[in-house]
């Protein structure tokens, strides 16, 4: 393309040298390395848009490059397209068809029944004047030309890790969004497998399951209801991933589209499903729904289940908040669930307005001396004769393992094996009270982590896991393979499998989230302990000395 003649087209003055060129890592240039760029890029120069034209499509697919970046150190924008394989990118030949969502009556009402090709989602809408645009993903939505005949799709959905409220409602949406929708009769559902000996012992379970010949054939029928119910309709395992085998069972049973439902780990494994199925040039397509009750996934603007998760955990709040109402010094401690974000704990405090404290894995905190958490629990006894804390389960972990001596253990999916920090914060602040005899306290201590989790999912979740699904069918269906869903910036967008294991999304300790948290609960900070207090003091003190000594 000739950017030299559009910027001379409305300047007199030459343009200063641009270049065009692939931003992206050597391991996502392996995953896509036939991709062609559509998206068209905007900038300003001299006051002035320009829109640059978008290089020609491949004859087969029309599809646009991964990852493009226009930039120039006199220019101001960036636009960059983080974008997701395809099964033509392994697959050139590979036909096309019509999608049949055209013909569908409910979508007739619809104006633009397909997302444009050019249509992107923007990680970042908060930018300065001068900013570059940044990082985008391809939307999410159903395409004009599909890669499947529905009479040959055989789709198979397996649910792995811990239980979360709506796993059920992403099970029946992707059976019927691709029955409904694009008229496939034929899912399967990889099950647990039963195996006898003597007793009947449960052995094979989530991604255990592609190993077995146990699978269950889903209808609109079968799942009509399952969305009412808590848990996952298939049941779930930890661990027992066999990227080989599993693909060996895909490929024997004829499965072509494969939707992966589960957390970090899962995801991770879905992407060396996909990996895999490249590999042997299968025309398979991985699709991945992000699942944590934690809200921990990075890019995403939630998971599905957060929501209900933070409603349910009102509940128990409330219990506590009734029963240390109800009794002199009444002390209560919810635990929440929160491994390494505290996302939960923070959005059930906030919403409640009945909790004293909470403490997350995020921030640190320490229980003696000046300014730690028994001086705050004796001040709040004081003035409102009750209290209550949230507490989340990975928080104070650094104390619990100290004191109990233990390793890095690991549990079945990798997992840092995390201590009870409930009973133990319990029995360390009835410890520490033991040392007044007039201010003697009642304790009650709430863990309703296991009923959180087996809930059915409430409205807005459901609603939520109906989009989700749906934009993994679409995605599939159009061909699109070892991607994951979710919404960025509240428009449901296609990731790459990497960025959404890359790292885990936290609480932001230095953030208005945080800050008015700590507002609501007027709970101190912890930032420092009291000898880094002291320290610090003396540092300002000796400033003070070296000012006044100064003047």
């Amino acid at each position: 393309m000739d950017l030299c003649a559009s910027f001379s087209s409305i300047s007199n003055k030459p343009p200063p040298p641009l270049s065009l060129s692939s931003s992206f890592s050597r391991h996502q240039l392996s995953l896509h390395p036939n991709s062609l760029q559509l998206l068209r890029s905007h900038f300003s120069h001299r006051g002035h848009f320009i829109r640059i034209p978008p290089p020609p499509f491949s004859r087969q697919n029309n599809l646009p490059l991964l990852h493009t970046r226009v930039s120039d150190p006199t220019q101001i924008d960036d636009f960059v397209l983080e974008d997701v394989p395809h099964l033509t990118n392994f697959l050139p030949d590979l036909p096309s068809y019509p999608n049949p969502l055209q013909k569908r009556q409910a979508y007739s009402i619809v104006k633009n029944t397909f997302v444009n090709p050019e249509d992107a989602v923007a990680q970042t809408i908060v930018v300065q004047k001068d900013s570059p645009r940044g990082v985008h993903f391809r939307r999410a939505g159903p395409r004009e030309k599909v890669y499947f005949k529905a009479e040959e799709v055989r789709a198979c959905i397996v649910t792995c890790g811990g239980l979360c409220p709506g796993i059920n409602t992403v099970i029946r949406e992707i059976v019927c969004g691709l029955n409904n929708m694009y008229g496939v009769q034929d899912v399967l559902g990889i099950e647990f497998l039963l195996f006898t000996m003597l007793l009947l012992e449960l052995i094979q379970e989530g991604y255990k399951g592609f190993y077995s010949k146990n699978t269950m054939k889903l209808t609109p029928k079968v799942v009509n209801d399952i969305h009412k119910l808590g848990g996952t309709f298939l049941r779930t395992s930890r661990g027992g991933h066999d990227t080989n085998k599993i693909v060996d069972n895909i490929e024997d049973r004829g499965i072509n589209q494969v939707y992966i439902i589960g957390g970090d780990g899962t995801q991770k494994g879905a992407s060396l499903i996909y990996e895999e199925v490249e590999k042997r040039r299968l025309q398979v397509a991985v699709a991945g729904i992000p699942k944590t009750i934690d809200n921990d996934i990075a890019v995403i603007d939630k998971s599905f289940g957060f929501d209900t998760a933070v409603e349910e955990a009102q509940r128990a709040i409330n219990a506590a908040h009734v029963e240390v109402n109800s009794v002199e010094n009444g002390i209560g401690i919810v635990k929440l669930m929160g491994r390494y974000s505290g996302f939960i704990a923070m959005y059930a405090t906030l919403a409640s307005r009945d909790v004293d404290c909470c403490l997350i894995p995020e921030s640190s905190f320490y229980l003696e001396g000046r300014g730690g958490l028994f001086e705050f629990i004796e001040q709040r006894l004081k003035e409102n004769g009750h209290l209550v804390i949230v507490v989340a389960e990975g928080a104070g972990q650094e104390f619990v393992a100290a004191e109990v001596h233990t390793v890095g253990e690991k549990d079945a999916s990798g997992n840092k094996l995390l201590r009870d920090v409930g009973p133990w914060l319990s029995n360390k602040i009835k410890d520490h009270f033991t040392q007044f005899p007039k201010m003697a306290v009642n304790m009650k201590y709430i863990d309703p982590t296991y009923m959180i989790r087996a809930i059915p999912s409430n409205a807005s979740d459901n609603i939520y896991c109906t989009l989700l699904a749906h934009s993994a069918v679409h995605g599939a269906m159009a061909g699109y393979s070892g991607f994951t869903v979710g919404p960025v910036n509240s428009r449901h967008a296609y990731l790459p499998i990497a960025r959404v294991t890359e790292r885990p999304n936290t609480v932001e300790v230095k953030g208005r989230m945080w800050a008015r948290l700590l507002e609501s609960t007027n709970q101190p900070s912890f930032v420092t302990p009291p000898d880094q207090q002291r320290v610090d003091k003396e540092m300002i003190k000796d400033t003070n000395k070296i000012n006044i000594t100064s003047t």
